[in-house]
């Protein structure tokens, strides 16, 4: 069970959920058109679903990143961060591979339910668009590393996280609760997604030479370590000034203003990887920097939640 635990690699699955929470909360605060209260827009079960099929989904992606990098080679003594499963010796590539079976029958289940109770018999369209994001999601989880086509080998993992851990954990569960896409929400959908691009970006970093020696072509290697920092201060830098834009777009006042609390981290990191000059010292940037996003993820719906204390005190004057 330990080297399970250690397999699903629990120091991700924080910063997996952030869009959900971020997304949900935004529904939560802004009851669409024709729905006159927060709570009649915002669903429990819906929410409770669209975490666990987001933790499935992250747990799916380590589990295949494993196999897939441990079965080709790429994890071996030259690799910096943390031994895998699968290099260890600890886990086997067959239970691996049974694994991965399972967690992705267990993530579309839990998709199907979300999907569901989300939509239940009222749209069948919307049903069947979010069943096929569903299983292309779960897809691309398994072809990051696994496959001799595998994305993750040819630079495009940027992208899948920037969409999938941004765009569509956001704007997707959001569309769930109301039915409609606020343009005002990608700007914190963007955000938590080029932070999630940081997380990838310096886990690249940290295994440049690796990678480079085993063929792994991930975008580190191929634009180099220099410019893989500047681009990692762009979107580190670059998310933390779409919050704020979106802070400053929807009235925020001072005391909605709590998600700054999570620059100084963000900060204090980057200053870390400016100095930086040993890929070995940038794995403990990685739990920095997924946290980071995470708390930045909460204070944000904090703030948001703030909203739905007035809408409530003005519907009930109004009532009055």
């Amino acid at each position: 069970m330990k080297h399970w635990i250690e397999a699903a690699r629990l120091r991700t699955l924080p910063l997996s959920v952030s869009g959900i929470i971020v997304g949900s909360m935004y529904a939560l605060a802004n009851p669409t058109d024709n729905i006159l209260t927060p709570t009649e827009v915002f669903n429990w079960r819906v929410f409770g679903f669209a975490i666990l099929t987001t933790l499935g989904l992250q747990i799916l992606s380590n589990f295949a990143n494993d196999y897939g990098d441990g079965i080709k080679g790429t994890d071996n003594d030259d690799r910096v961060g943390p031994k895998r499963a699968i290099q260890s010796g600890a886990i086997s590539p067959a239970a691996m591979k049974r694994a991965i079976i399972i967690t992705s029958l267990l993530t579309l289940l839990s998709a199907v339910l979300l999907i569901f109770v989300a939509f239940t018999d009222t749209n069948i369209y919307y049903s069947l668009f979010y069943l096929v994001l569903g299983i292309l999601a779960i897809a691309s989880a398994i072809r990051y590393t696994i496959g001799s086509k595998a994305y993750g080998y040819r630079g495009f993992g940027d992208v899948f996280v920037f969409v999938f851990f941004g765009l569509v954990s956001t704007i997707g569960v959001n569309f769930l609760y109301s039915q409609q896409i606020d343009l005002e929400l990608f700007l914190p959908a963007m955000a938590i997604g080029f932070l999630s691009v940081g997380v990838l970006n310096l886990n690249n970093m940290r295994d440049e030479e690796s990678d480079k020696k085993v063929g792994k072509n991930t975008l580190v290697v191929q634009i180099g370590g220099k410019k893989a920092k500047l681009y990692h201060y762009f979107v580190v830098t670059f998310g933390m000034a779409l919050v704020v834009i979106f802070a400053l777009l929807n009235g925020f006042r001072l005391d909605q203003y709590l998600f700054l609390l999570a620059f100084i981290p963000l900060s204090t990191h980057l200053v870390r990887v400016y100095k930086n000059k040993d890929a070995r010292l940038l794995d403990p940037e990685l739990k920095k920097l997924a946290l980071s996003t995470f708390a930045l993820s909460i204070l944000l719906a904090l703030g948001m939640v703030s909203l739905i204390s007035d809408i409530i005190v003005n519907l009930f004057l109004g009532g009055r």
